[in-house]
């Protein structure tokens, strides 16, 4: 997908971001995950929590998804999506430990289970071409109007015109409707090794684009 200009969706103006979007996008993120179950397992330390959950998002921006071009956010930062295109390698091994290098301060004291997150999020990817939507959030003063829904739609337009499926995994049982509205289905309902909650991992097959 090469399109970067400004895309409005329902009044809400969709771009591709940019390296200088990256603080602000990691700062919104924090905002919307501070109570996610997920991001809760693996930043135990709520006083430190936002501390490592802006390490994780600025580093999975600029280490793995930016260059790529499937960082999208709003021209005011409310929302933000980190987006794989198909084709992009999952940052696995020696390429992926280095990633986690800088929160790693966080997730020391249970490391273990840290990994085995990883591991089987990885075990669970599928292998045929896809988008993976890695990350997205938006923030808590606007959930609910439409702006998670815009930087969705941006991505999934261009899935349904070119054919190609696309992957995500949620972390709350909640966000599992709004995501079948989009046209995913639950793959799998899965507990997090460790005694950590579940996720749920969710397929979209391309579908015919709503002409009006």
């Amino acid at each position: 997908m090469t399109v970067d200009r400004d895309k409005a969706d329902g009044g809400v103006v969709v771009r591709r971001a940019t390296a200088a979007d990256v603080e602000p996008m990691a700062a919104q993120l924090c905002r919307s995950f501070f109570d996610d179950p997920v991001m809760g397992f693996v930043f135990r330390n709520e006083r430190r929590r936002n501390q490592g959950m802006y390490r994780y998002f600025t580093s999975q921006m600029r280490g793995d998804y930016l260059p790529f071009g499937g960082c999208y956010t709003t021209d005011d930062h409310t929302g933000a999506a980190i987006w794989g295109p198909a084709g992009k390698p999952l940052l696995t091994g020696i390429a992926g430990l280095t990633n986690l290098v800088k929160v790693l301060p966080y997730v020391t004291s249970h490391l273990k289970s840290t990994l085995q997150l990883i591991n089987m999020m990885e075990s669970m990817h599928p292998h045929e071409p896809h988008w993976y939507l890695a990350t997205l959030g938006t923030d808590p003063e606007v959930q609910g109007k439409g702006v998670g829904s815009a930087l969705m739609r941006v991505v999934l337009d261009h899935c349904d015109d070119e054919g190609q499926p696309a992957y995500l995994e949620s972390s709350k049982e909640r966000n599992v409707p709004f995501y079948s509205r989009h046209g995913f289905e639950v793959v799998k309902k899965v507990p997090i090794p460790g005694g950590g909650p579940k996720i749920w991992t969710m397929w979209r097959e391309p579908r015919p684009r709503e002409t009006t």
